[in-house]
């Protein structure tokens, strides 16, 4: 990857009090330089990528921040103002009478090259959803993929950029975004309506906006997909699981709902009567989940992932990162973490020997750990417990089991709902049985494996035996290629057949 980075660092300088900005101008990590704080009354601090570094002895006064407000340009609604034809940005920090008392001057870089880790899904014109924690890098890569939209695809290509930081601040963009149009927003709490506003008033191929955070946004959004104008956002959350467990931007991936099933329906899925499923196709194809600026997690189908989640199986995902300029990918299963406060006091060969089992079922997790031939004993007793196994939903309630559990100081292992799979899934990843793996992920896999068999030679293939579920899942990932599919033989040994052909033929094909 010929990476290009530019960051107009010196004209963020220009705006500090020079006791602040020299010695910044003196260090050699410029790279790496992410803001400066200033907060009335204490010490101004450089944050790096991995460390801080106090600026001047000097506390901070009220005549410092002035400075850099009279060489700035207005604060708006949002409380963030910016230079002219630059991608800084200045954020201020405010006492009760509306005085700022702290600023956080963030550095804002253009880096060209970046995209090349996901440049075939732009160039695909689906809608893609950027994800990741602040910082990561999701406007940066927005901002790259607009230019390359415009740029290189000549697609008519509108910015809605709420705070300038697309764009950068004034009313000449910045060179970063290309030939991308931009709209500016006057206050954050318009930028759902500036968004239709796009589409209606100056017919956009496509639409780029940052930080889709509230559900007239998130209705706005879904607008703009169904008129089939392909939408290239952010939104706030680390991975897909946040935002299905968000009620204001679940929307964005098809929303979630409460379905009850009829007593017949119950027993041929297994489940209970009430279960959860997506409400509509999601406003985004393809969610990507940036873990940083060279390494990123691609969901190339959103409905199958969400339908798979909620039935509590996992679907692989393609993570992709860059590796002596070249870009490298690899399918990987989505282990579900812990909780974030959520501790395991492990050590390599000092695994958990005792499980105590807390609001999931005790039979299941005994027929799984006997399944994996794992030497493992289910107590009932937290005092002989060497680790708590829960359910998410049970987690988030904090009974006095688990308060007590994190007074031991016995670790908590949570999973994502009362079901085998999740069970085996926690289990594999506790006591790092690599060949465990979840029967929808290798289904899937195997039929990947099939399609790029059948693409090259044009052979037809039968896959293993599945259930309805996971064959209608085969069938969808083999029409994404244009291939047939079709079921054959009777349950328990009914499987999926895939052949190369035009997709007409597709028309007629059996229930799965």
């Amino acid at each position: 990857m010929q990476k290009v980075i530019t960051d107009d660092l010196d004209a963020l300088l220009d705006v500090l009090p020079p006791h602040i900005s020299e010695p910044l101008s003196q260090t050699d990590a410029r790279g790496e330089f992410m803001e400066v704080v200033m907060d009335l009354g204490r010490q101004p601090e450089a944050r790096y990528l991995n460390r801080d570094m106090v600026l001047s002895s000097k506390e901070v006064t009220a005549e410092d921040i002035d400075y850099v407000v009279r060489h700035i340009g207005a604060f708006g609604d949002d409380n963030r103002a910016g230079i002219e034809r630059t991608l800084h940005r200045i954020s201020a920090i405010r006492n009760r009478e509306g005085r700022i008392v702290g600023l956080s001057c963030r550095v804002g870089r253009a880096v060209f090259g970046i995209i090349t880790l996901i440049r075939d899904l732009v160039e695909s014109g689906q809608s893609i959803l950027l994800l990741g924690r602040p910082g990561v890098g999701k406007t940066t890569m927005l901002r790259e993929v607009a230019r390359v939209l415009a740029d290189d695809l000549g697609k008519r290509v509108i910015i809605v950029d709420t705070s300038n930081e697309i764009g950068g601040d004034g009313d000449i963009p910045h060179p970063a975004i290309g030939r991308a149009r931009r709209m500016q927003v006057s206050t954050p709490l318009r930028q759902h309506a500036v968004m239709i506003e796009a589409v209606e008033n100056h017919m956009p191929e496509v639409i780029v906006i940052d930080e889709i955070g509230t559900e007239l946004e998130a209705l706005a959004s879904r607008t703009i997909a169904e008129r089939g104008v392909q939408l290239v956002g952010t939104a706030h959350g680390n991975t897909l699981d946040n935002l299905m467990m968000n009620p204001t931007l679940s929307d964005l991936i098809g929303g979630i709902q409460t379905v009850t099933l009829g007593d017949e329906e119950a027993r041929r899925r297994g489940t209970q009567k009430s279960i959860l499923e997506r409400k509509a196709p999601p406003t985004f194809d393809v969610v990507v989940e940036i873990q940083s600026w060279e390494r990123v997690a691609i969901h190339p189908d959103v409905a199958a992932v969400v339908d798979a989640t909620l039935r509590g199986h996992l679907i692989p995902l393609e993570v992709r990162w860059f590796e002596n300029g070249e870009v490298k990918s690899e399918k990987a299963l989505p282990y579900a973490p812990p909780e974030p406060d959520v501790t395991r006091k492990q050590t390599r060969g000092d695994e958990p020997k005792n499980i105590l089992p807390f609001g999931i079922s005790r039979v299941r997790l005994e027929e799984s750990i006997k399944r994996m031939r794992l030497h493992v004993n289910i107590v009932s007793d937290l005092k002989e417990a060497d680790l708590l196994m829960t359910s998410k939903s049970h987690y988030r309630r904090k009974s006095q089991v688990l308060r007590d559990a994190e007074l031991r100081g016995t670790p908590i292992y949570v999973i994502r709902s009362d079901k085998t799979s999740q069970m085996e899934q926690g289990l594999a990843n506790i006591y790092r049985v690599e060949e465990h793996s979840d029967s929808v992920a290798v289904a899937l896999m195997e039929a990947e494996q099939a399609i790029e068999e059948i693409q090259r030679t044009g052979q037809a293939m039968e896959l293993s035996p599945q259930n309805a579920f996971i064959r209608r899942l085969q069938h969808q990932l083999a029409e994404k290629y244009d291939l047939i599919t079709r079921s054959t033989g009777k349950a328990p040994r009914r499987r999926v057949r895939i052949s190369a052909g035009d997709g007409e033929a597709r028309r007629g094909l059996e229930p799965v």
